[in-house]
């Protein structure tokens, strides 16, 4: 019976340091990884708190939904899913986000059901739909572009989403790949001998039988990787504040002279290839010097032209391709 007893005692104590263990190395672990409060300042100089990365966060704009997938960020909530699928297949969505409507007009209703950690806006999202949006989680506002320096602010933003997710090593990986792709093209463009060549991107749209052409200036994000990669932007007229996009027509294009001309369409949108559609027989968009000497390119659909390192990556690659080819 002594015996029982010494030997139920002992089993006793071992439970006892067992349980104890079992009580203070989970919570050792749990400190561990507990991550630090983060703290920003977004672009429209809010102070945006978060309690550590965020995990489940909602895009409400393209460009900042590219940035978050090149980060290795699924978002829960994309603003226009059907659309991100047509026009940015050079990132491609990995999961199947809930659409959250518009990118300009998004349901508050279907962002509160995914209880995401962060909302990541942009500025041209009016001001009363972040406001509601603060409501339902932390907002990060980033501007979308800036044509007083398109790139830096493509990497800025790019920067401050990744620190919100914790992804900061991989933004870094992306930002000396898209620095390798510009040295790389430049020298690809320049040992072709076709370092400063005029050069003349675009895109356009039909609307109640009436063709609109947008030249990309020197201020829009792809005007700067031109100029980047060694091409000489060919559009004179003055581009917007932000975009660095202008307005014109098919007369507007008589001014360019002889250049190159590229554009971007999407093949399941008619409305977005006038080029080969509404202006193929007119009788001006015929006579341009650049029509006439087959020097119109369209560039591989899918590459979103306000995207971020890797979009951009992949519009490099498609115009030293479109230029060399002959």
């Amino acid at each position: 019976m002594r015996r029982i007893l010494i030997t139920a005692a002992a089993a006793t104590a071992a439970a006892l340091a067992l349980s104890a263990c079992g009580t203070t190395e989970p919570a050792a672990d749990a400190v561990k990884k507990t991550a630090a409060p983060i703290t920003l300042t977004d672009a429209s100089g809010a102070k945006v708190q978060l309690d550590g990365p965020a995990k489940k966060v909602v895009g409400t704009e393209w460009n900042v939904v590219e940035h978050l997938i090149s980060l290795g960020v699924d978002p829960v909530g994309v603003a226009d899913v059907k659309g991100y699928k047509a026009w940015d297949t050079v990132v491609p969505l990995k999961n199947e986000p809930k659409d959250i409507g518009l990118r300009g007009e998004p349901s508050m209703d279907a962002v509160a059901s995914l209880s995401p950690d962060l909302i990541v806006a942009t500025h041209d999202l009016p001001a009363a739909a972040v406001k509601q949006l603060r409501k339902v989680a932390p907002v990060l506002q980033v501007r979308s572009a800036e044509a007083a320096d398109p790139i830096g602010r493509m990497t800025a933003n790019l920067d401050i989403i990744a620190k919100a997710t914790g992804t900061t090593a991989r933004a870094e990986k992306l930002k000396q790949e898209f620095e390798a792709k510009l040295t790389e093209s430049k020298q690809a463009l320049d040992k072709a001998g076709l370092a400063g060549t005029r050069f003349a991107f675009a895109d356009g749209y039909v609307a109640s039988n009436q063709v609109s052409i947008r030249p990309y200036t020197r201020g829009s994000l792809l005007g700067a990787v031109n100029e980047k990669v060694g091409l000489k932007n060919a559009w004179s007229i003055k581009g917007d504040e932000s975009y660095g996009l202008a307005t014109t027509d098919v007369e507007g294009l008589t001014k360019l002279g002889a250049v190159q001309f590229a554009y971007i369409a999407n093949k399941d949108d008619k409305s977005s290839t006038p080029f080969t559609g509404a202006l193929a027989k007119n009788s001006v968009w015929t006579s341009l010097p650049f029509v006439k000497s087959g020097d119109v390119h369209r560039l591989p659909d899918g590459i979103w032209m306000f995207g971020g390192t890797e979009s951009m990556e992949a519009y490099i690659d498609a115009v030293v391709q479109a230029l060399t080819k002959k």
